[in-house]
């Protein structure tokens, strides 16, 4: 396994693109609100010409910070995964470069019907937690219930636009009023059951295509990952490779 710094050296070196995510990108940050990191970082092709292959994800090196190789990231992407397709998204960006340019370039090829798959998903696993909360402690986790109905507002619109928008705009202060505990359960379950209704509702007709672009995608990584090579000529260890 590759030493913890040598992964955190991916992040530090080779990072294509970073954003924060969370209740910042969302709209929704309040005074007491963490600021959470998302990158991609891609690792050098001769790292995968050994035995030893560089991690898929990183964890650090600063607080609240995650990221992925860019390789699991796109399959991540074209499997509709909420957290990594918001990723895309995000609107507070804070580092990119050539690679990471082309990789915002391509979310269009990552976008399709499936969200409604994953995010409802996604949402239906969550809303099983929730239900569990209150069945034992009498409420929910209400910033968890608040994340839930924005999840699937954005999958809602994403159907009926084709446009997956993360910042909640005028409905920030609804949200913020369910973080608080200021709306009932029952309530927050009925909206949260009428979303779903109209995510389902918006499918068949959305302008976003059946399926993601595979083929779009491999093309950009085999073009990444070659130039890559080129750049590395001479196979060097880990450790000085990184």
């Amino acid at each position: 396994m590759p030493s913890h710094a040598a992964g955190h050296a991916l992040v530090t070196d080779h990072t294509v693109y970073a954003c924060v995510m969370g209740s910042r990108a969302f709209g929704l940050a309040t005074g007491d609100s963490d600021t959470d990191r998302r990158g991609v970082y891609l690792a050098p092709t001769p790292l995968f010409w050994r035995f030893e292959k560089p991690p898929t994800h990183v964890d650090g090196p600063r607080e609240e910070e995650f990221s992925w190789e860019l390789e699991r990231f796109c399959e991540l992407a074209l499997l509709s995964n909420p957290n990594i397709l918001e990723c895309l998204h995000s609107p507070l960006v804070e580092h990119i470069d050539d690679t990471g340019r082309e990789l915002l370039a391509l979310r269009g090829a990552f976008l399709s019907r499936q969200v409604h798959r994953t995010f409802a998903g996604y949402a239906a696993g969550q809303l099983k937690k929730l239900e569990a909360d209150v069945r034992q402690h009498g409420a929910p986790r209400w910033k968890h219930a608040m994340h839930l109905l924005r999840l699937l507002r954005t999958a809602r619109d994403a159907l009926r636009t084709g446009v997956l928008t993360l910042d909640v705009g005028d409905a920030r202060a609804e949200l913020l009023a369910v973080k608080r505990g200021e709306v009932t359960w029952d309530r927050v379950e009925r909206r949260m059951a009428a979303l779903a209704e109209q995510a389902a509702a918006a499918e068949p007709a959305s302008p976003l295509p059946p399926e993601p672009d595979h083929r779009r995608v491999a093309d950009f990584l085999y073009r990444t990952r070659r130039a890559s090579a080129l750049r590395c000529a001479e196979p060097r260890p880990y450790d000085e490779v990184v």
